[in-house]
């Protein structure tokens, strides 16, 4: 490949190793044994540090080699692809992913790894090739179908699928600008981390764990201003939530918020454009999708700007949307979602961080009614009687002030991941397809996104 010339090869001339996942279900492991495995409801978001670590059984040990991550390797997903969605997603294991774990990787039975021939092709370009080979489709023709699951035909496509090989310099030019906008992307996704941990922080040391309170009862410093530490008091007393802030009172999330329950037909203006919140978008990067009212078959509930969503659905799964409505009058959303306003007095802060928060989670979850795994529900009523304890307005107003910016930068920093996105993805099939190599590639470009 040392050459110029850009040519096509099956994909298992390019691998130097493939291998699928799995870990063993023995019970007999040794403690010391673990690794951090990547498992399918981790894919394709894939945050090692959020994975569990499990044990691998001893008697398999000598097996984990084959299948421990090693950076620019590549997972392939093989199975749990749906009549709507094929198999065939993958994700690229750059240098951060691995990086400062004691222990090692290794992705579960729902996918292959794939580490490439280094002389031949770039891991990271082949990655972005196989990207654009699952955005145009292409790889729904190896998928197998068997008893409703798609799996996919993982040597058929090893031996069937060509993919365009320039020579490696091009190959590199290429992956760096796509590299480039996937680094920037992921920039502010652990930026977006950082912000909603540190809203999420203060809301657990205020309102949950009470910490300048119990600061301030100890005779301890509580470590904030003084205008701060002012609207703490500095004893705890018994209620029914157990203990809670001397002047705080018991309630109900339905003294906090507002259910806007208006709704609307898109599909009685089929030409016009809407901005979607659904379950799917949420699930996809929280970013509402753009459909004409034609495509949106179903009612949905209007979104009024500075709405929270909460889901109904599967509650075990904590979908809480903090809004960023672009279009105003059509931002609608998915009757799975209660569209919450917070009542005067309580900020959208205080809501999202409440509706968020550990405790609240573990009411809702306990909540659910129906007997099917994949449509349980909490009922609206039952959510807005779970109780909370409710603090005085001007602490919650003092909370907006400390963490409404934050979390209103997310909504900024999205806004900026979905034109990253655009580019990125308009870019990719050019690139790949050697359709805009000359000029972009050639010169290393990374096209501007602002």
């Amino acid at each position: 490949m040392a050459g110029s010339t850009a040519t096509f090869a099956p994909i298992r001339t390019i691998v130097a190793h493939a291998v699928g996942g799995g870990w063993g279900q023995d019970e007999a492991f040794e403690d010391s044994e673990l690794v951090a495995v990547i498992r399918g409801a981790d894919f394709p978001d894939v945050v090692i540090g959020k994975s569990d670590n499990l044990p691998v059984r001893w008697e398999e040990r000598k097996k984990v080699p084959s299948r421990r991550l090693q950076p620019g390797d590549i997972i392939l997903e093989i199975s749990g692809g749906t009549a709507e969605r094929p198999t065939g997603r993958t994700v690229y294991v750059g240098e951060g992913l691995l990086a400062g774990l004691e222990v090692d990787v290794i992705p579960a039975s729902f996918c292959r790894l794939i580490r490439i021939d280094r002389e031949r092709a770039d891991p990271r370009y082949v990655y972005y090739w196989l990207q654009a080979m699952y955005a145009d489709g292409r790889t729904w023709s190896y998928q197998h179908r068997s008893t409703g699951i798609a799996n996919f035909q993982f040597n058929y496509f090893l031996d069937t699928e060509q993919i365009w090989l320039p020579s490696l310099d091009k190959q590199r030019r290429i992956a760096h600008i796509l590299g480039a906008l996937d680094d920037k992307i992921e920039l502010n996704r652990r930026m977006n981390e950082t912000l909603e941990e540190m809203a999420r922080a203060l809301f657990r040391s205020w309102f949950v764990d009470f910490d300048p309170v119990r600061a301030k009862a100890e005779g301890r410093d509580p470590g904030l201003p003084p205008h701060l530490a002012d609207l703490f008091p500095d004893r705890l007393v018994d209620s029914e939530l157990g203990e809670i802030p001397e002047g705080w009172r018991q309630g109900l999330l339905s003294e906090l918020v507002v259910d806007f329950r208006n709704g609307v037909s898109p599909l009685l203006t089929p030409e016009e454009a809407f901005e979607h919140f659904s379950i799917p978008a949420f699930d996809d990067g929280r970013q509402p999708r753009i459909e004409r009212g034609a495509s949106i078959k179903s009612l949905k509930l209007r979104v009024s700007e500075g709405a929270i969503l909460l889901s109904k659905l599967n509650p075990e799964i904590q979908r809480v949307w903090w809004t960023d409505i672009q279009m105003q009058d059509r931002a609608v959303a998915s009757t799975e979602f209660m569209v919450l306003q917070p009542k005067s007095g309580y900020g959208r802060a205080f809501i999202y961080c409440l509706a968020t928060s550990s405790l609240f989670r573990r009411q809702i979850e306990s909540l659910v009614t129906g007997t099917s795994k994949s449509h349980q529900r909490a009922q609206r009523e039952a959510i807005f009687s779970i109780a909370t304890a409710i603090p005085p307005a001007p602490l919650v107003s003092a909370f907006e002030v400390e963490a409404g910016p934050g979390l209103e930068k997310i909504s900024t920093n999205r806004r900026a991941m979905g034109v990253l996105m655009a580019v990125r993805d308009a870019l990719l099939p050019q690139l790949i397809s050697g359709q805009l190599g000359s000029r972009a590639a050639d010169r290393e470009e990374v096209p501007p996104t602002s």
